[in-house]
């Protein structure tokens, strides 16, 4: 019997240390919070992201970006660097969801159409701060780089 229980508790161990190692994710669902217009940091938010999904893997997340106020120059086509640019594309090539305040665009006279880099009329959230407690009462996890 001792014999068995030893066994039984160094299969579970090893399984256990493999799991660990392995470094496996379960599916997540996150929201990203951007509301701030400086370019550095912008940047490193879009780095912090790819390195989520490089752990995870693009498949087992949900992830989307919520920009309101300022952080919406992360898509203004005036301030665009080719950079960035690539950076959006490459990321909604991977199922990230980039969100747009609609109170911001009307606040700010902006018109996501000729204004904004790659953003369609879907993109438009009625408000992002309603947007981000809309997500975190469905379980996503809130993320401000």
């Amino acid at each position: 019997m001792k014999k068995l229980l030893a066994i039984a508790t160094a299969t579970v161990m090893m399984l256990g240390s493999g799991l660990a190692t392995a470094g496996s994710y379960s599916k997540q669902k996150v929201a990203y919070h951007v509301n701030y217009d400086n370019a550095k940091r912008q940047g490193g938010a879009m780095r912090n992201i790819q390195n989520h999904i490089n752990a995870v893997g693009a498949e087992n997340l949900d992830l989307r970006i919520i920009m309101h106020g300022k952080g919406v120059s992360l898509l203004m086509k005036a301030n665009s660097d080719a950079n960035f640019e690539s950076k959006v594309v490459s990321l909604k090539s991977q199922n990230v969801a980039f969100k747009v305040c609609k109170n911001t665009l009307r606040g700010k006279k902006i018109d996501y159409k000729t204004d904004l880099f790659d953003v369609a009329e879907s993109d438009i959230v009625p408000s992002g701060v309603a947007e981000l407690a809309h997500l975190q009462q469905k379980g996503f996890a809130y993320i401000r780089p």
